[in-house]
């Protein structure tokens, strides 16, 4: 049996941070992940080269649309190309992450393998050729992350997932001509904007009446919806029944207003959320789990004190940035001998649907500050007024602010629009910090920047 501080399961966003800090610290830390590299599947499927598709489908909409070239919006792109561009991203940034794993060596180490709990201290780990005993003395760190959760209906195993898109060297190599989603969150949205944008034929098919989760609020939503591309064809309240192969595709059956249709094309894509990957052995060590999720507290703790579980696999915030912020709070507190001396703020992490256009939000909106009795004040600023927006030709979607009515501080806040994800994390600095409608208001903020935007709605309510 090896013995060291602290061992995590994953390696990835919820993981990696709080190793490197307690190694900082000289602590003895070994992270153990199935894939045997750092950065979860954010890197392997996810974030990172989701948005490599995303803007490489960008540059080729404002190609056409702006026609520096004087082609009258004929330019055109190879899809294995853009492809290749994804994968070269991920395999620059795995080169990074060696080399600053290298950086922490001898206190920090990664060890490919699969771990099993054997008490609330020990890990069996279950590498290639061998298997080892690992012991921590300070804490266990659960990062293990989600998975793509598959829908129980005949023909699940003919659609692909996020993963036959965004992993490295992925299945799908080739433009389809016509695309079915099932699911209507963020991923399912993200990508039927995408390939909408190539060129794509796409049809999405959600169980619910909206788009999104029904924990987003309702508006936000709704807004986001109406400035989508029409040419996306999204059908609500639809049960998926089957997926079959036909001649000239796959067909899918679903029921709409209880009547059954079918619709056909190159491929369908299954995207219904993620799950949280829970490690093996934990029943034996009695850690509390509902709903398919790790339970902890705002320090990032287990019902057993050293045992943490940031990220993914606690299913609060299922957000990369949000499990590095989670996994610093688990290593601070576990510097301190698992006594909280850090806390996560779930309220301040910044949510950003990257579709064309893009939709972000942050903090308390208008249908949870109804539910809690807060009267609020919004403060608003189409995005049509902006120059930035003008320069792009992008002027549709708004930024738009909340404000408690007691206390005129802002709690919240959503833009949807250009540049929509660089922007909420300026309004949920400023939701953090607490201030109010007139510190908003008198800021500087550049031009010709969208950030504008965000004093001009604050100085209407002055």
């Amino acid at each position: 049996m090896k013995t060291v501080d602290v061992l995590t399961i994953g390696a990835g966003g919820g993981a990696y941070p709080a190793g490197f800090r307690l190694a900082k610290a000289g602590m003895d830390v070994v992270m153990i992940d199935d894939k045997g590299v750092m950065s979860g599947n954010c890197l392997a499927e996810g974030c990172v080269p989701s948005k490599a598709i995303r803007e490489s489908a960008n540059l080729y909409k404002m190609s056409e649309k702006l026609d520096f070239w004087g082609l009258n919006g004929k330019v055109s792109f190879d899809y294995k190309n853009i492809v290749a561009h994804k994968d070269n991203v991920q395999k620059f940034r795995y080169a990074q992450h060696a080399e600053e794993l290298k950086g922490a060596l001898p206190h920090l180490n990664l060890i490919k393998g699969h771990a099993k709990f054997v008490d609330d201290h020990t890990l069996e780990v279950k590498m290639q050729d061998t298997t080892e005993t690992y012991r921590a003395k300070r804490g266990i760190i659960i990062a293990s992350g989600s998975e793509t959760s598959i829908l129980p209906i005949i023909g699940a195993d003919l659609c692909i997932t996020s993963h036959d898109i965004f992993s490295m060297n992925p299945k799908l190599q080739v433009l389809p001509k016509s695309m079915t989603i099932i699911g209507g969150g963020y991923i399912a949205l993200e990508t039927a904007t995408f390939f909408n944008e190539l060129g794509t034929k796409v049809k999405l098919f959600k169980r619910s009446d909206r788009i999104l989760s029904d924990e987003v609020d309702y508006r936000f939503s709704q807004i986001l919806r109406n400035f989508l591309d029409p040419n996306i064809e999204i059908v609500t309240g639809a049960r998926v029944m089957e997926v079959e192969r036909v001649s000239d595709g796959y067909r899918m059956r679903y029921v709409k207003d209880e009547k059954e249709e079918s619709v056909t094309s190159d491929v369908v894509m299954m995207a219904v959320g993620r799950k949280s990957v829970i490690p093996e052995g934990t029943d034996k060590i009695d850690i509390k789990i509902e709903h398919g999720r790790i339970v902890v507290n705002n320090s990032m703790q287990t019902n057993i004190p050293h045992i943490y579980a940031p990220g993914d696999v606690n299913g609060i915030s299922m957000l990369f940035h949000s499990a590095v912020r989670q996994s610093l709070v688990a290593a601070n507190n576990i510097m301190a001998g698992n006594t909280p001396i850090d806390y996560m703020n779930f309220k301040t992490v910044p949510t950003t649907v990257f579709t064309f256009p893009e939709g972000a939000y942050v903090g308390i909106l208008p249908d949870e500050a109804k539910s809690m009795g807060i009267k609020i004040i919004e403060a608003y600023s189409p995005f049509k007024i902006d120059a930035r927006a003008q320069i792009f030709g992008e002027m549709d979607g708004e930024i738009r602010e909340f404000f408690d009515a007691d206390t005129m501080k802002i709690i919240g806040g959503w833009v949807i629009g250009l540049d929509a994800g660089l922007l909420i994390g300026e309004i949920a600095r400023l939701v953090e910090g607490g201030f109010t409608v007139k510190e908003v208001a008198e800021f500087a903020d550049q031009h010709p920047t969208t950030a504008e935007g965000i004093v001009k709605a604050a100085r209407k309510l002055m």
